[in-house]
């Protein structure tokens, strides 16, 4: 067994921060267990993109996200187009460095989130992929609370669950040369939707999974747009393969209008049940309403409490503070 690693102030109750508790994280079975085998469910928040909202993601906020959030997890959003990795490679390879260091230093588990979404094709990026994750399993590889993200949102009609697949089999392995534990998180067909959005189900990576030990698919849903059929497609799958919700919002499909927080808690009942782990979208103060803080907070620098917490931002705090799992 591990030894444990001592970050930071402790939060949370009983085994002090999230990492000091549960160490080096796996996938046993079809759940996400612990360095001693037991399952649990992380809850945490996403960045915005880290070219547009870095400066939502310092001292303050960070330490309100671990001690009075509590949360378990912090997923880092690195675009590759959009202005993006692909404009300074180097620049926001240093910004992922950094942030895995500041989640490290508050007892966090970091996803390293290979944000790939506009073009929608996994292997349009590979090359960089293969780069910017050799780099960051080479640095980070001592370390117990990172995951990583490979590919957001696969989308488009020619990007086949057989070619993302192709795709997991070839960056893999340049990740596992240099961190054979971190739990490795697949994208799915169709925008992370387990292909539900693209007119399929979960049944096309049953019947064709990953060749992969210790690995997870991610699925994303946003409550306003995703209902009984993204749901029930969850709860299926669930009982079929390893599943991380890396993303999700109580709003529409973009991030905005209004909060569906009824149908947002029927997501989160289901995932508490099956120890499914989640993280919101998003840790920002951008305009839409699935940003957490209202506008202009991140200059202020005054993150803790409730009281510059759009509704979102209340609801989800709120969620990710209770039910300590640890």
């Amino acid at each position: 067994m591990w030894e444990l690693e001592v970050y930071g102030a402790p939060t949370g109750s009983g085994g002090g921060t999230p990492v000091q508790a549960n160490g080096q994280l796996r996938v046993c079975g079809l759940k996400l267990c612990n360095e001693n085998g037991k399952q649990i469910q992380l809850r945490g928040m996403s960045s915005h993109g880290i070219q547009w909202y870095y400066q939502c993601l310092n001292t303050a906020s960070l330490d309100a996200l671990a001690n009075d959030w509590k949360a378990d997890v912090l997923r880092i959003s690195m675009y590759i187009q959009e202005d993006g990795y692909e404009t300074n490679p180097r620049l926001f390879t240093d910004r992922v460095h950094t942030l895995i260091e500041m989640a490290t230093a508050r007892g966090m588990y970091a996803i390293v989130d290979w944000h790939m979404l506009t073009p929608g094709d996994p292997m349009y990026n590979l090359d960089r992929a293969k780069t910017f994750f050799t780099e960051i399993a080479q640095r980070h590889n001592g370390k117990k609370n990172v995951l990583y993200e490979i590919a957001n949102e696969p989308n488009g009609d020619a990007v086949t669950w057989s070619r993302i697949r192709d795709y997991a089999h070839q960056l893999i392995p340049v990740i596992r040369q240099y961190d054979p534990d971190a739990p490795v998180l697949v994208g799915t067909r169709a925008w992370s939707s387990l292909g539900v959005s693209g007119g399929g189900d979960e049944s096309e990576i049953v019947n064709n999974p990953v060749n992969a030990a210790n690995i997870m698919y991610t699925f994303h849903f946003y409550a306003g747009s995703h209902g009984t059929e993204y749901l029930n497609t969850l709860s299926r799958a669930a009982d079929r393969l390893p599943i991380f919700v890396t993303e999700f919002g109580t709003q529409s499909a973009s991030g905005d209008g209004a909060n569906n927080f009824t149908r947002s808690q029927q997501y989160l009942d289901l995932m508490a049940q099956k120890k499914i782990s989640w993280v919101n979208w998003n840790f920002s103060d951008d305009f839409r309403t699935g940003a957490v803080f209202k506008t202009g907070t991140c200059p202020n620098g005054s993150f803790a409490g409730t009281a510059n917490l759009k509704e979102a931002g209340v609801w989800v705090r709120d969620r990710i503070r209770t039910a300590d799992d640890f």
